[in-house]
């Protein structure tokens, strides 16, 4: 899709749980990210939340908790064909992420495909390097610092923005949606601004609808929406608020 132009509206899946990812499997999204970083979910969940998007046209992508080759290669052998990986703050990290996510010569990634061969068919080690997406997530001061290097990386299909370390890295309270007058804001245009320069994909995680939308208009490649865990919250609130006659705020998603 977004080699066409077309624009990824991805769901962030929290809640480790084979019923609620597959009713978020069914809402339309066009790829769900499994959070094992910030999400309550582990290797355990994570296989059988895998196995319940591959009865959907689903694409199944995955935020690791950390830029660890082993975690990387057993969640894609699990059934990932997109790796989301935190906290990427120089070319060396760059290339230790993408390589791990590529088998020999572009990388060192183990074979066994254990689900790859099910779903991918025989010929899954062929295409692998080609298909997996990998998205370095750019939020720390030296990331900001050395953008090029990083995007520059060979393999490297591009870069995801987490607005809440990014403020933080910026000294500014953390969250999404950043106002147009925060340090944040500034950078995330900037970033996008490198990514465009440099013909790799762009994407941003975001609160609100109305400031995805904003973001696919600014050139954002893949978006975000809050959370399943932030969808729910933020329903049940409002279906009490309204149901008991109380007077409800605009909420803006803070933290994942």
């Amino acid at each position: 899709m977004m080699k066409e132009g077309k624009t990824v509206i991805n769901g962030w899946c929290a809640i480790p749980s084979t019923v609620s990812i597959e009713g978020m499997s069914g809402q339309g999204w066009d790829s769900l990210t499994i959070d094992m970083q910030h999400g309550l979910i582990d290797y355990s969940n994570a296989l059988p939340m895998l196995q319940t998007i591959s009865s959907t046209n689903v694409t199944p992508l995955a935020r690791v908790n950390w830029n660890e080759p082993g975690q990387i290669m057993k969640i894609l052998d699990a059934g990932c064909y997109g790796i989301i990986c935190p906290m990427v703050s120089n070319r060396k990290q760059t290339e230790h992420f993408v390589q791990a996510c590529m088998y020999p010569a572009e990388g060192y990634r183990s074979f066994g495909p254990i689900r790859g061969l099910i779903y991918g068919g025989v010929d899954y080690a062929e295409h692998a390097n080609d298909e997996i997406l990998k998205l370095a997530m750019i939020e720390t001061k030296e990331s900001l610092e050395k953008l090029d290097e990083i995007m520059l990386t060979p393999g490297l299909d591009g870069i995801y923005i987490g607005p809440a370390d990014l403020s933080l890295a910026l000294n500014e309270k953390p969250g999404f949606d950043r106002p147009e007058n925060t340090k944040a804001y500034s950078e995330i245009l900037k970033i996008l601004e490198h990514a465009k320069k440099n013909n790799i994909f762009a994407g941003i995680h975001c609160g609100t609808t109305e400031y995805s939308s904003k973001m696919i208009k600014k050139g954002f490649n893949f978006v975000t929406i809050a959370s399943d865990l932030r969808i729910l919250n933020s329903k049940g609130k409002s279906i009490v608020e309204e149901i008991k006659g109380l007077d409800s705020k605009k909420e803006v998603s803070s933290t994942y």
